[in-house]
């Protein structure tokens, strides 16, 4: 697929060689569209696994076999979506990717970006790069989202960016199991991925809002760490 897509869509991409050829590498990237999943594995000069929610592989019929097969192909890896143990859940399918040497792809954000914006980091990011041992390259995709825009049925042909940064070590701030350390490594991958992507910084979490006045005022009470 990848010859295909670079002859339709044309994409511009810069610092494909920051990514190390072998070993743990983490590809931490800003999120504008459905299509990021397939475009970051499509571009990167090695096989690059992510994380992908569980309907994509637990369809029946003709069409959930193409879904299983297409996502497999790509290197995706089904997880159930949510938070709490959910996400921890997935961070560790993420920690069992890198542990075997591979690349893994990851959305700091959490979910994707739908006015244009980059969104505060969650740390699961840095929990993962610091257990691991992995060096993180941020990426910056520019115009992913005019490919096929929210509520698109099908994509358009775009020109589009993809900027991969120079590896980052995060070992620096600390180890996982220090809060201040995660908050530190993922604001300095958040940084990189501003620089390479010129998105406007949104300063929140990308969220919906607490459902009623208990949980918005549990949540100023109690705040959680973003995994």
């Amino acid at each position: 697929m990848a010859p295909i897509a670079r002859l339709v869509f044309r994409p511009r991409i810069t610092g494909r060689e920051n990514i190390p050829k072998t070993g743990r590498v983490i590809l931490a990237s800003n999120h504008l569209s459905f299509v990021d999943s397939l475009v970051i594995p499509l571009t990167a000069p090695r096989r690059v696994q992510f994380l992908a929610k569980n309907t994509y592989f637990t369809g029946t019929g003709f069409k959930g076999w193409v879904s299983r097969t297409f996502f497999t192909s790509i290197g995706a890896v089904g997880v159930e979506r949510g938070a709490g143990q959910a996400a921890q859940d997935a961070l560790d399918a993420g920690k069992q990717i890198l542990e075997s040497d591979s690349a893994f792809a990851i959305y700091p954000e959490g979910t994707r970006s739908l006015d244009g914006r980059l969104y505060k980091g969650r740390t699961g990011v840095a929990w993962l790069a610091l257990t691991t041992g992995a060096i993180v390259v941020p990426v910056g995709l520019v115009g992913t989202q005019e490919i096929q825009p929210v509520g698109a049925k099908f994509p358009r042909i775009r020109r589009i960016s993809v900027k991969f940064g120079e590896p980052i070590d995060v070992s620096v701030h600390g180890a996982a199991t220090s809060g201040k350390a995660r908050r530190l490594a993922t604001d300095e991958i958040m940084a990189a991925i501003h620089e390479l992507s010129g998105q406007e910084l949104a300063g929140v979490y990308n969220e919906a809002p607490p459902a009623g006045t208990l949980h918005r005022i549990a949540d100023k009470v109690f705040p959680r760490e973003r995994i």
